[in-house]
């Protein structure tokens, strides 16, 4: 057991025997590194929900709970998320110049429906069924009678997307 002299000098503790103070501190400063990182990184990783940008929010969320833990020294595991932010920052950076490496990085749209006709081979690549289809219709078009659909997408992030009656 720690003693109070020792606390505070070393709020933060280090190793994985931290006091329930040390760990409310590191709690507290992870929690605040987490904002600004999750700022750094820009909206992008937290608002698109592709693989690319859900990426990030695993792997910056499994960092940083090593700090909170002491299962990883404090600063250096908050540097590595800092890496991992400013890295998807970057590459969304490079992405807005670069379609192809988005293409590769983020995935593109799939036409899963044309003029009342599912593409049976898009939806059986993009593991779509047809009741999955049929439930997204229900919540966007109102229906699921696929001849009055004109088109819908599967869009980057999982969604499908629904375009008017035919």
């Amino acid at each position: 057991m720690q003693t109070v002299a020792e606390l505070a000098q070393s709020p933060f503790g280090s190793g994985t025997e931290l006091s329930p103070l040390q760990m409310v501190c590191r709690a507290i400063a992870v929690f605040i590194a987490a904002l600004v990182l999750m700022r750094a990184s820009g909206r992008r990783s937290f608002g698109q929900h592709t693989a690319f940008d859900i990426c990030v929010t695993v792997l910056l969320g499994a960092v940083l709970s090593r700090a909170v833990a002491g299962a990883s020294p404090f600063w250096p595991t908050l540097a590595a998320g800092a890496a991992i932010a400013l890295l998807h920052r970057l590459l969304a950076f490079v992405c807005v110049r670069a379609p192809a490496l988005e293409a590769w990085l983020a995935g593109k749209p799939v036409e899963i429906v044309r003029d009342g006709v599912a593409d049976e081979r898009a939806m059986h690549a993009a593991l779509v069924s047809l009741e999955d289809l049929r439930k997204e219709m229900r919540k966007h078009a109102g229906h699921d009678d696929l001849a009055r659909l004109k088109r819908a997408m599967l869009e980057r992030d999982g969604s499908v997307s629904i375009a008017a009656d035919r």
